[in-house]
């Protein structure tokens, strides 16, 4: 069996190499979410010598790192590991979708007194928006794992709506045609100050959350970075195609564009990936749109020098069960499953941990939600041990997570 010093040598890594990249915390965060429960055994965690009923009908692959395998379903990431890191032993005690989701997208485990906030309303209160674009923003919509839950809705994503649409086009970009923005501002000042009659006699956040909002509206409606940065037409069509015509890829290439003009966290929600029935026809229609744009965005942030600063995460709420069902599908299974990290100083060509023979525990190195929670906002320069408060107790915004070495 390789060690992991092994693969970093053969993955080209060297002393100043990892130096450089580890010169400060994150700038941005791109979370590739895999909604609804990728299969381990058809992505990156291939069991080959197990039975059909467990492998599954697809074969492997080898990866750019010798010994590493990835399933078929993923040649370009297989091609580009060197880029990006492997955790094989991740594992999560939620395996209903929607609490399993907020777990994995907040790092805390939800909980019946209150709702989590997640890493993007997080990043949003404390380290605030940036070139006048939003701190947060949730493409092509705002799922259930993505809410600022107690923080209020002041912290909630910006949507952007599909940006593989025909004639896509950010609906809060731009005012109504028969509305002038001397018009809308003037409005605003109405509801400003109606607002504040409304403060008089009840403090909420909802009211504050709304007035936030009417504010960053207009910022963005009156800002001409704002508009650039949401315009994928300036990108070259080469490019647009490499990323893949499809929401996943044009996601995933519109992230790259935020992050770049100044957004700190974009989530990419592609989903599908719920195959109780017909697990590897589902497989072999979904991961490869993935696989494309995964890759063609590690790339991209590569080559525009942005990968050292920006944080890269594919994950997905769970699993999926290590023996096919009877209907030729595969349940929920939160006891292992796997993740790729890439940028902020994360060496690539790492495979961390491993599952036992069947793919449903981990063998070695588990890794817990709560470690990656710690992870993410340690490397974004967020203190993962931060209280806030809520229904007059005190609220860790990470609790028991330890970051994740291999990371840093």
């Amino acid at each position: 069996m390789m060690n992991r010093r092994s693969i970093l040598g053969i993955g080209g890594l060297t002393l100043p190499r990892l130096l450089a990249g580890a010169s400060g915390p994150a700038q941005n965060c791109i979370i590739f979410f895999l909604e609804g429960g990728p299969c381990q055994h058809d992505s990156f965690d291939p069991k080959p010598d197990q039975p059909s009923e467990i492998r599954g009908s697809f074969k492997t692959i080898p990866t750019a790192i010798p010994g590493v395998h990835f399933s078929e379903l993923l040649p370009r990431c297989a091609q580009t590991i060197s880029k990006f890191s492997v955790v094989r032993s991740v594992y999560s005690r939620e395996a209903i979708h929607e609490k399993a989701k907020q777990y994995i997208f907040s790092g805390s485990r939800p909980n019946n007194a209150f709702k989590h906030p997640v890493f993007g309303s997080v990043v949003a209160k404390e380290l605030g928006p940036r070139n006048g674009l939003p701190p947060f923003v949730c493409i092509p919509r705002k799922d259930i794992a993505a809410d600022a839950g107690f923080l209020g809705p002041a912290y909630d994503p910006f949507i952007t709506g599909d940006p593989a649409g025909k004639a896509f086009k950010v609906q809060d970009l731009s005012l109504p045609s028969n509305l002038t923005l001397d018009e809308s501002i003037s409005r605003s000042r109405l509801l400003a100050a109606m607002d504040e009659e409304i403060r008089q006699t009840e403090k909420s956040k909802t009211v504050e959350g709304m007035d936030y909002f009417y504010q960053k509206a207009f910022d963005l409606v009156s800002s001409t970075a704002a508009r650039k940065a949401f315009n994928l037409s300036e990108e070259p069509d080469k490019l647009r195609d490499a990323y893949g015509r499809n929401s996943a890829g044009q996601g995933a290439l519109l992230a790259r564009r935020l992050v770049e003009s100044g957004v700190r966290m974009a989530a990419v929600f592609q989903g599908g990936y719920d195959s109780h029935t017909n697990n590897d026809e589902t497989s072999r229609k979904i991961f490869p749109i993935f696989d494309q744009a995964f890759a063609a965005l590690i790339t991209d942030l590569e080559d525009r020098g942005l990968l050292a600063t920006t944080l890269v995460l594919a994950i997905g709420e769970f699993g999926r069960t290590p023996v096919i069902n009877h209907s030729a599908g595969r349940d929920h299974w939160p006891g292992v499953f796997s993740i790729a990290a890439a940028g902020a100083g994360i060496p690539g060509g790492q495979i961390i941990g491993s599952s036992d023979a069947q793919g449903g525990a981990p063998k070695d190195r588990p890794i817990s939600i709560e470690d990656l929670g710690a992870t993410v906002y340690k490397k974004l320069g967020i203190d993962f041990h931060k209280e806030y408060r809520t229904t007059g107790r005190p609220v860790r915004i990470n609790s028991d997570g330890t970051p994740i070495r291999e990371f840093f």
